[in-house]
């Protein structure tokens, strides 16, 4: 295996300094940032991240809040969660888990959410200006993918912009939260950019695709789509699945793997992350790097009574 594998744990930490040293510049100032998460039912994955960012607030020095509400919540009742977050001071990043159950609507929830606490940018503004090349916020996945992709080329001696504006970026996966804002960024860099999704591989042309990047993100949901058939040798490949898959010889056991065959990329690539401990690190810490953000526009668009901005 000749490939680089880049180490999201260790990118994580040196993140994790940055967005201290901004919480304690804002510390200074009076300013305290505070996260506030709402989980609707018992997803275990969303119960996970929840407990995850709730240690990482507390590292970082952030308040932290997580409003639970039961499997059979009403979307009312979801709706006045996020009325009461969106009001209250003490908040400057409001983070709604996924996923929500099925009586409750998603767009129905974002759009309560006051934009300058939508620390995903899942509200339309923020989404829109995130389309624009004008983010807000951006979301914290995505983020995390570029974060490393820009890292990665400094340390390999090359300037980000040069790269990029001469490059394609792939990007497998359509989501709202990952493969559209990752798009975004793709443009914002003065990349050239093509995205791929189920129908792209349904149409049996996901390969032709796939195999034009220098550098792929891969945010498709599915253990091992991408083996070394899919890739050029030197790409850079960014792997955001984290699918659970039991051991086949019936131990029980569940581990996690990406969305890249690992070992069979890692033969053509020139760099690759891992799962865990590629993308997953940093996405962490960036929301928490989005919350101490949202403190700080918060501060300076509040008025002097404490009400909130009006909701966009």
């Amino acid at each position: 295996m000749g490939a680089r594998v880049i180490d999201g744990r260790a990118l994580a930490e040196e993140l994790k300094e940055q967005v201290l040293l901004e919480a304690k510049e804002l510390a200074v100032r009076g300013i305290r940032p505070g996260l506030a998460t709402v989980l609707v039912g018992e997803d275990y994955a969303a119960q996970a991240y929840e407990r995850r960012v709730g240690r990482l607030a507390a590292q970082l020095g952030c308040r932290y809040v997580c409003e639970r509400l039961p499997q059979e919540a009403e979307e009312a009742d979801v709706l006045a969660v996020v009325g009461k977050l969106n009001a209250d001071p003490r908040v400057s990043g409001i983070l709604v888990l996924r996923p929500l159950p099925q009586q409750v609507s998603e767009p129905a929830i974002f759009r309560m959410l006051n934009p300058l606490k939508d620390i995903e940018a899942v509200h339309p503004v923020n989404a829109g200006l995130l389309a624009l090349g004008r983010a807000r916020y951006v979301p914290s996945t995505p983020a995390a993918c570029f974060y490393l992709l820009d890292r990665y080329l400094e340390r390999s001696g090359r300037l980000p912009e040069e790269f990029y504006s001469r490059s394609t970026v792939v990007v497998v996966g359509r989501s709202n939260n990952v493969g559209k804002p990752a798009v975004s960024l793709g443009f914002a860099r003065n990349a050239t950019v093509i995205s791929c999704d189920v129908n792209t591989y349904r149409a049996g042309r996901l390969r032709e695709h796939t195999l034009r990047a220098d550098a792929l993100i891969v945010a498709a949901g599915v253990a091992g789509l991408i083996d070394q058939s899919y890739v050029r040798e030197g790409v850079i490949a960014i792997d955001v699945g984290i699918n659970p898959v039991r051991d086949p010889k019936g131990s029980g056991r569940v581990t996690l793997v990406g969305d890249l065959d690992f070992q069979s990329v890692a033969r053509k690539a020139e760099a690759l992350t891992p799962v865990p401990g590629g993308v997953g690190p940093i996405t962490d810490v960036w929301l928490l790097k989005n919350t101490v953000a949202a403190a700080r526009w918060i501060s300076s668009s509040w008025g002097s009574n404490g009400s909130p901005p009006a909701v966009g």
